[in-house]
């Protein structure tokens, strides 16, 4: 055996260069040291097999008694053998002996070649140059040299022996005969070297399968004469047709083998074939195995198989892996993972790159069997054979499965007769292309070949897009891949087909693939890529159809700490679109069209790539039975889009056509040009400045001096006019454009006929099943037209929304030359808001499909741009996630790109944007925080409070003032009167009046003081958001410091917010020298001579977080580049206070969170935490009663941003907690025992899902399922367990999926429609809209089949048992009364319960603020009165709000709308509310004409709800004041309508 004794400093050497080893004359270049020690073996053609007599190879004398981390490893496998059979080292002498003639003869042939030349030297006629160049090389010319002089001297060669042959010829013939004779003797001498090279391996192998007998005996007992395998496979059901021809082929060439074949997917349905398979198994064969409950059930079934191999699977099933001595995991099962052998040698392999490490692995498993061929011993034995046995896996293919399960008979069973077939190697990353045979080596070689020979040849007009595929399906001749390639070929889009195992991605794009932007950037900036290869092929897109993480693939989805920035480094420096596009793997195309891309697939397919900035993605069909099958169409909206991207970055921007999309919905309130926490008209402005400074072409009457955003919005909203739209095209246009004439706007307008309209949506009528793949059912060309005339009626009679006198839809707009700016259709019906068109089997309406559809063919937009949050086309009907030919949002948006401008504290929302509606996201910031304050009746209040508690013995005079106020501004709901004297757990209370109070003791008095002080403290010092965002404005220095008072609190002084706000490129120090100063000079400052330790530390990150946000300028930024056609920065979604400065800076393309990991152990501990609270509080208000069954909304947003708390909530109410996987992911919500829950029960939990929360955490959904599942079913009492006591209940009244749990809206929908109800004043009383909630939302999902099935029967159930309803808030921006969805939901819900017990009992409600550090939950009614008082009500909200234009005025206004949304819903009717609402925005003249004139259709909406909360017995207003509402309504009436 030969042993090599590398030193450290040779081992440097292996990896950066090369150094000459002393023994063997090798130069040794390989990248590691494993691979140079290899190189040393062959080039000394050595098998030394005995340990005690081995013969060093020295590299290196400046160490050679040190041993490398190889050789350590080595020697740690030999430990076991330290002896060897007589006869083997006989063998190995007699080889010694043959290699030391052998190197004796060799010495003699380069003896005679140095004696023969050694006089031949120059004879003076070549030319001197030649001369000293021959006489130089023939000096101690040897057989090597002398070949090699032949080779690179040639001229010089022939008159070397031109002066030999003629010096002496004689002697030069006999010198010939001497060395002819000494090659022939090598010749034989090393046939035999290697005939004994056989024999001694063969000795081996005999002594290893004699040492194997007893493993033999207890693998085959009672000499059993067959070998049974199982083998289950988990993601590839695709190949299970290839292993069972496998399987046929090994039962014919080794008929005592048996085969196995099955999938995961057969666990199931299978279990008693899977089940007798695996009993009567000799080796269980595994791979890429990870659902939890089956890797569960698996290991406890494998347990007792004799041999078990699982690659690529959970580390829980991967550490069961044992083959002979060899096992993956510890004996008590400690470790998970690779043995400490493995990962030693691991750490020899790849770069010095972490995110390289995956990678080195590969070459390890390619490596590995060649380093440890010339080990002897079981340990290195079975160490080689599990990595020949994955070599031959991961090849892949047939012939290697068969002769990887012949080797594994023929070493650990019983000798097969024949060798096995050589291992059939693919290369580990290549290119490839349907007309060429074989692979190429990379991306560059395959360029030169295909501008020769590809269809598309190199026309640089085609973009060329690298496109990752599996390796593996290559191997296996999956079909699909070539039709992609053809299919994208035709589309006019050149591919670089590109094979990766999958976790080389990032090697391959980062250093195999280049762009136009990299290498115009190469060299300018330190940060340039050093691996870049100079052969680097350059491409417009990258395309995956692999999904997963860029760096570490698959692999890298097991870790928790993943490579997101390096993925996003790489991205950024080749800066072009990166997009998803792949066929489902895990899902079925039926399930696909039925009910989306849901589990495990969205997370592969959408969740991970999103990290890394992924845009776009298209599924690209899916399997079919155990088939991969493409879907052409799919592949063509790939395409196009590819196109479309790659025409911004190719083209000038003066010939873009841009369309901007604002927003008017809902309709008649004055919503137009509004968008959620933005401030449309001024963010317009910035945009189309922006755009011009870029090269835009907005028309030759631009004059930016005169630019108006709240012109574009007024100019928009007189084509809104129905009477201009009765008047079609010649309506808009002859009316103008208003003040947007000023700078250069046109009004234009478009009319398409019913005919067109039929043409723009019906698909080429040849179109079949090439086209569609195989979907359930064949649609005809006419599909989408006919599905809409179902719902609209004939198009050619149709007079609905937006059509003019002749029947056609009107599309118009602003024109600023090549820049159009338009709203987005309204939704559904006007009058009839339960037709809006959340509903799958529904369609959008003509004029909204003719919209779009112009866009795409007429106008032939290149890009557009949603304008704000949120839009309503990816909220269109079609499957929930992964659109089809057949989803609305894919048919209108076609093939335009798609920027989106979001707001950065909804990655929620923005989701479905980006998957829905191919949106590239956007972030924008948040506007800043700001204190309520106390004003009016509060500010005199607490004057008063503070007065009577100088002196309260000298003050009781103000007793009766101090109440007469309470009263008036409310707070004595809120501060209610308890005798201090009471015991401390008494709930009972009562409300003083000025009389009564002067009975009060004084003790009692002064403690009823303090507590109003401390409410009014709470009111001062509450956060809101103060106006709208400017887009690209970065804050100025009074607003940076709302930031960061409002983040740090009490934790950094005003006057250090102040001086870092004001700062202006100060330094850290410069900071802290005048802090210093200022507190040297005052002694009111709060923090006292000097700088804290604590504050010092914090002023760092106050000055990183000023640096974020004045990075707000790269929205506009950004905006700008994503029209360019470049890549966006990925960024995690939330807002400051919560997630810090981790979510700037905004311009970010923003997504969510990994949902395998939800809840995060943070979350556990405070969603706990508040549902401690939820209980203590409950039965704090019911005499010590546990609730039966609560209510829980889970909803997207909240759960994103607060990474689960809401789901934690429930899990701590059942009694359950997360059980993760060694990754950190979570696998099962598990049961705690009960005796573990200090005497409570469990307590029932009816979970309502938002949508979002629905499609975009299904796994949290089956787990949260198969929770209840087990909980209805666990053998506890059922006073301890609700669970199970409604269940059983349940099942006694013949009710299905009695443990049934989770609600939502119908798979596909969205909305509880209770906001549409009362938003159009169509409702009646408060139990119409619980029942319309009810309606919506008993659809049941779960597990299984469970996709959204009616089961209103078990909702009513539940809900006839629900004591109180949690609701969490999630931040400062979205309050209770600050958007419709709060009481659509979880005011609707709570009606709901209440009618559905029937017994009168109000429904408590927990309000839980998760976005501070205080998270104790609140009463509903609580919660109202306090956001009314901190922000509808108080003046510095209200004039900060309305001071944004015609987007403030809309926000108050929907406010109004939200209150009578509360009152239906929940009864909330408390009169100083709205007396102070009307006196604030109505009855105040400078408010109201500013209201008016900034946006009249607000301002008529905000006095129409004053009046309706009237007329509904809401608010009891003097008749004073309701007649002077009623001629203020009448009055903007008329100016509407234009009699005014």
């Amino acid at each position: 055996m030969i042993v090599t004794s590398f030193d450290s400093a040779l081992l440097r050497d292996a990896v950066s260069g090369s150094r000459r080893c002393a023994s063997c004359s090798l130069r040794c270049t390989h990248s590691r040291a494993a691979v140079a020690y290899a190189s040393c073996l062959t080039s000394r053609k050595r098998s030394r097999r005995s340990i005690a007599v081995r013969s060093p190879v020295t590299c290196s004398s400046a160490s050679a008694q040190l041993q490398s981390e190889t050789e350590l490893f080595l020697d740690s496998l030999e430990k076991e053998t330290a002896t060897e059979l007589p006869f083997q080292s006989n063998l190995t002498a007699q080889l010694r002996k043959l290699e030391t003639q052998s190197v004796e003869l060799q010495k003699r042939i380069d003896d005679l070649y140095q004696s023969a030349f050694a006089h031949a030297q120059s004879n003076g006629h070549e030319p001197e140059s030649e001369a000293i160049t021959t006489n130089a090389a023939t000096t101690g010319l040897t057989e090597e040299a002398f070949g090699r002089l032949g080779r690179t001297q040639p001229e010089a060669m022939k008159q070397l022996l031109h002066n030999k042959e003629t010096l002496n010829p004689k002697g030069w013939a006999q010198t010939q005969q001497q060395i002819q004779t000494a090659k022939l003797q090598r010749t034989r001498l090393r046939r035999e070297i290697e005939d004994l090279k056989a024999a001694v391996v063969q000795a081996e192998a005999d002594m290893s399968r004699d040492d194997l007998d007893d493993v033999a005996d207890s693998v085959l007992p009672g000499g059993k004469d067959t070998v049974s395998i199982c083998l289950i496979t988990g993601f590839e059901s695709f190949n299970i047709s290839l292993y069972t021809k496998v399987a046929q082929e090994l039962a014919e060439k080794l008929p005592s083998v048996r085969l196995h074949v099955f999938s995961d997917r057969d666990l199931q349905p299978k279990r008693a074939q899977v089940e007798a398979a695996l009993d009567s198994a000799d080796v269980f064969f595994g791979s890429l195995l990870f659902d939890y409950d089956q890797v569960e059930w698996l290991k406890s079934r494998v347990e007792k198989i004799p041999l078990r191999l699982v690659f690529e699977s959970a580390l829980e099933l991967m550490s069961a892996t044992q083959i002979g001595t060899f096992q993956m995991g510890s004996p008590g099962g400690k470790s998970k993972g690779p043995p400490p052998a493995v990962k030693k040698l691991l750490g020899l392999f790849g770069s010095q790159r972490e995110e390289d490490r995956m990678v080195g692995y590969l070459s390890f498993l390619k490596l590995g069997p060649k380093l440890l061929k010339f080990l002897p011993g079981q340990k290195a034995k079975d160490l080689r054979n599990w990595l020949t046995i994955y070599s031959y896996w991961n090849q892949g293919g047939r012939s290697n499965v068969v002769a990887m399960f012949a080797h594994l008979v023929d070493q650990y069973f019983k000798p097969i007769g024949v060798s096995p077939a050589k291992l059939l190697e693919t290369p580990a990353t290549g290119c490839l292309h349907p007309e060429h045979d074989g692979y190429f080596s990379s991306p560059a070689e395959y360029m030169k070949w295909y501008k020769q020979h590809g269809p598309l040849g190199g026309d640089p007009t085609y973009p060329t897009v690298a496109v990752l595929l599996y390796r593996k399906h290559v191997i296996t001749e999956q079909m699909y891949i070539g039709q992609l390639i053809s299919n994208m070929e035709q589309q006019g889009v050149r591919p670089i087909p590109i094979f990766i195992n999958g976790i080389e991605a990032h090697t391959v794009v980062r250093d195999l693939l280049t762009s136009t932007s990299e290498q115009a950037a190469k060299g300018k900036s330190k940060g340039s890529n050093p691996t870049l290869k100079a052969d680097a092929v350059p491409v417009d897109v990258v395309v995956s159809t692999i999904g997963f993480p860029l760096v570490g693939g698959p692999a890298g989805t097991m870790e928790g700490g993943r490579q997101a920035d390096v993925a996003k480094g790489i991205l950024t420096a080749k800066n072009i679109p990166y997009i998803i596009a792949a066929p489902l793997l895990i899902q079925d195309m039926a399930s696909w069209s039925r009910d989306g891309i849901a589990g495990l697939q969205s997370v592969v397919l959408y969740s991970l790539p999103e990290l890394d900035g992924a845009i776009d993605t298209v599924p690209l069909g899916g399997l079919v039975g155990d088939n991969i099958f493409l879907v052409s169409e799919r592949v063509t909206r790939l395409s196009q889009r590819i196109k479309k991207w790659v025409h911004l970055r190719r083209s000038q921007t003066q010939d873009r056509k841009i369309a901007v999309l604002l927003y008017g919905f809902p309709p008649g309130v004055g919503a137009t040009g509004t968008a959620a926490l933005l401030n449309v008209p001024a963010s317009l402005a910035k945009l189309l400045e922006g755009l011009q400074q870029q090269g835009y072409d907005l028309g030759p009457d631009w004059d930016s001096g005169k630019l108006d955003g709240e012109a574009v919005i007024s100019a928009l909203k007189m084509q809104e006019e129905q009477r201009a739209i009765y008047e079609g095209k010649a309506g808009i246009e002859k009316r103008g454009a208003g003040g947007a004439e000023a700078f250069g706007g046109t009004a234009v307008a478009a009319e398409i006929d019913h005919l067109q309209l039929k043409q723009m949506l019906t698909y080429p009528p040849h179109w079949g099943p090439t086209e569609w793949g195989p979907i359930p059912f064949l649609p005809e060309a006419d599909v989408l037209v006919r599905s809409m005339e179902r719902q609209w009626g004939d198009l050619a009679t149709y007079r609905g929304i937006a059509t003019s006198a002749a029947g056609n839809a009107v599309v118009s707009g602003i024109q600023l030359g090549n820049v159009w700016i338009g709203v987005q259709p309204a939704l559904g019906v006007e009058g009839d808001p339960m037709r809006l068109l959340f509903d799958r089997d529904l369609t959008p309406h003509p004029q909204y499909a003719a919209f779009y559809k112009w866009l795409q063919q007429d106008y032939k937009a290149d890009a557009v741009v949603h304008f704000g949050m949120h839009g309503t086309v990816e909220w269109l009907p079609g499957t929930p996630l992964g659109n089809s030919g057949l989803s609305w949002s894919d048919v209108l948006l076609g093939n335009m790109p798609n920027v989106y401008i979001y707001a950065a504290n909804n990655p929620s929302e923005s989701i479905l944007a980006k998957r829905r509606g191919y949106g590239t996201i956007i972030s924008h910031n948040v506007p800043p925080y700001a204190r309520a304050g106390l004003y009016k009746q509060l500010a005199t209040l607490k004057g008063l409070v503070e007065e009577y508690r100088e002196k309260p013995e000298a003050n009781q005079s103000l007793r009766a003032t101090i109440i007469q106020n309470l009263s008036q501004t409310g707070l004595d709901q809120d501060c209610p009167f308890r005798h201090a004297s009471a015991d401390s757990s008494s709930t009972e209370s009562e409300l003083l009046s000025p009389d009564s109070a002067e009975s009060v003791s004084e003790e009692d008095f002064s403690e009823y003081v303090g507590q109003i002080y401390q409410y009014l403290q709470v009111v001062e010092t509450r956060l809101f958001s103060e106006g709208l965002h400017v887009l690209g404005q970065p804050p100025s220095p009074d607003k940076l410091g709302q930031y960061l008072e409002a983040y740090f609190g009490e934790g950094l002084s005003p006057e250090a917010v102040d001086v870092i706000a004001h700062s202006n490129g100060d330094s850290l120090d410069a900071i802290k020298s005048k802090l210093q100063r200022i507190y040297s000079q005052t002694s009111t400052s709060t923090s006292g001579s000097r700088p804290a330790e604590e504050e010092e530390e914090k002023l760092g990150e106050a000055m990183d977080i000023k640096r974020l946000l004045h990075q707000n300028t790269e929205e506009m930024t950004s905006i700008l580049r994503a029209l360019n056609g470049e890549y966006i920065q990925p960024q995690a979604g939330g807002d400051l206070l919560r997630d810090g400065a981790g979510v700037l800076p905004t311009g970010r393309n923003i997504h969510a969170l990994d949902p395998y990991r939800m809840p995060s152990q943070a979350a556990l501990e405070r969603g706990a935490a508040a549902a401690k609270g939820i209980l203590k509080a409950h039965r704090d208000a019911n005499h010590g009663t546990y609730p039966q069954t609560v209510a829980v909304n889970l909803w997207g947003l909240d759960a994103i941003k607060t990474k689960g708390e809401s789901v934690a909530i429930v899990l701590y109410l059942v009694g359950a907690q997360p059980l993760r996987e060694a990754t950190g992911r979570v696998a099962r919500y598990q049961l705690i025992p009960l005796e573990e829950l200090d005497g409570r029960p469990r307590v029932d939990v009816l979970c309502n899902m938002s949508g979002i929360f629905r499609d975009s955490f299904q796994n949290v959904v089956e787990l949260l399922d198969d929770l209840f599942k087990r909980a209805a079913q666990a053998p506890e009492s059922p006073d301890m367990n609700f669970i199970r006591k409604h269940s059983s209940a349940m099942a006694d009244q013949g009710l299905a999926n009695s443990s049934a749990r989770l609600f939502s809206n119908p798979a596909g929908d969205y909305g509880s429609m209770v906001n549409e109800r009362v938003g159009s004043s169509q409702w009646e009383n408060g139990s119409e809209l619980g029942d319309t909630w009810a309606s919506r939302n008993a659809f049941s999902y779960g597990r299984g089949s469970e996709r959204g099935t009616a089961r209103p029967e078990v909702l009513e159930a539940l809900l006839g048992t629900t004591d109180r309803v949690v609701q969490e808030i999630d931040s400062v921006e979205y309050g209770l009364t600050d958007i419709q969805e709060y009481y659509a939901n979880t005011g609707a819900l709570k009606k709901a319960a209440e009618n559905a017990r029937k017994d009168g009992k109000a429904i408590g409600c927990s309000i839980v603020e998760t976005f501070g550090k205080d998270a104790t939950p609140q009463e509903l009614s609580d919660v109202l009165r306090l956001e009314y008082r901190s922000k509808l009500l108080n003046p510095k909200w209200a004039k900060a709000m309305a001071d944004q234009g015609s987007g403030g005025a809309f926000e108050i206004s929907q406010r109004m709308t939200a209150m009578i949304g509360w009152g239906a819903t929940t009864g909330f009717a408390e009169k100083w509310v709205f007396d102070q609402a009307a006196d604030t925005y109505a009855l105040d003249q400078d408010m109201a004409d500013k209201l008016r004139k900034n946006n009249p259709e607000a301002f008529s909406n905000l006095l129409k709800r004053m009046l309706e909360a009237s007329g509904r017995g809401l608010w009891k207003a003097d008749d004073a004041t309701l007649e002077k509402l009623k001629n203020m309504y009448s009055d903007m009436d008329a100016q509407l309508e234009g009699i005014k």
